[in-house]
């Protein structure tokens, strides 16, 4: 099997260390760049409304993921309740907002991480992980202990700090990023972080120097690398141009780019005027066409003008 926990002999060495490390940030969380510095593992609560234990909404193979992720049998998704970002459109927005869901122990983590390999799934999809990265790693220790050995996928909101995900390093082997804006303006307005975009570029950095381009294999299966998605926004609010030509320029034209135009008002999105409706057709050709004017030659699910395919 391929992925990271499969051909690093040295992470049952890694792991131990990586868990002490990632329970002493819980202490004074400082997970996610919203630095709340609550004594998690006292119970206390920050912004994502999580204690000691992660919280999961549900689990099973999922079919609606991008291609290389799902093969055939699924990709093995872990939707935590809450989110360090809270986005006032969310389209999960009971899971996120309302914190539908049960607290698992780290042995009941793993056991789900077992049952979605053994049920065929592609890999172990993360769905929401980063207020709960801690306990990630610290279920991973069982779980590999237990023979999981399919690629791992952090797919997350973008809004990540670096020191969190170098904790990852040779454990992560796909990482599934949102980028939602690229002017703060917005990013205040609707996810109350006025530094998203720094901190977007930053750790989309730091994930494409640990996993680099997407690689798939002869089967059509993502294996190991960086697939960036990015929903469009009416009014063209998300900023998709300068979006694309940072991730051509900064990271890789190469970079596996998820274009989406599912965009529908959900939570409190129908309240404002901006965002209260959803995309045009136009508004999506745009947004395609500002991805390869920029360079990028990987389009999930489109023809590549520049490869010819």
């Amino acid at each position: 099997m391929p992925g990271g926990l499969h051909i690093n002999p040295a992470l049952r060495d890694i792991l131990p260390i990586r868990i002490k490390d990632a329970l002493k940030i819980l202490q004074s969380c400082t997970l996610c760049p919203r630095n709340c510095r609550v004594d998690r593992l006292g119970g206390e609560q920050g912004f994502c409304r999580t204690g000691r234990l992660a919280r999961i909404a549900s689990f099973g193979p999922h079919f609606g993921e991008e291609a290389p992720l799902v093969g055939r049998q699924g990709s093995g998704t872990i939707f935590f309740s809450s989110c360090n970002l809270l986005c006032s459109f969310c389209q999960n927005y009971d899971i996120s907002h309302r914190n539908e869901g049960r607290d698992a122990s780290p042995e009941s983590l793993a056991s789900i991480m077992i049952d979605l390999q053994e049920r065929g799934c592609s890999n172990i999809n993360f769905v929401t992980p980063t207020h709960v990265t801690a306990q990630i790693i610290e279920a991973l220790a069982i779980a590999v202990e237990r023979g999981l050995r399919i690629p791992l996928v952090y797919n997350c909101g973008g809004y990540e700090s670096p020191a969190t995900l170098r904790l990852l390093d040779g454990i992560v082997d796909i990482y599934l990023p949102d980028f939602k804006f690229w002017d703060n303006r917005f990013a205040d307005r609707y996810l109350k972080v006025p530094d998203y975009r720094q901190r977007a570029t930053e750790a989309l950095k730091e994930m494409h120097r640990q996993v680099g381009d997407l690689s798939i294999d002869d089967n059509g299966i993502a294996i190991r690398g960086l697939l960036v998605r990015h929903l469009v926004m009416p009014e063209g609010i998300a900023g998709t141009a300068a979006l694309m030509k940072f991730l051509a320029r900064e990271i890789s034209p190469a970079t596996y780019v998820n274009i989406m135009d599912q965009y529908r008002p959900c939570g409190g999105a129908w309240e404002d005027a901006t965002i209260g409706r959803s995309i045009t057709v136009a508004e999506f050709e745009e947004a395609l066409d500002a991805a390869f004017d920029a360079g990028i030659e990987r389009i999930d699910g489109r023809r590549s003008r520049l490869k010819g395919l």
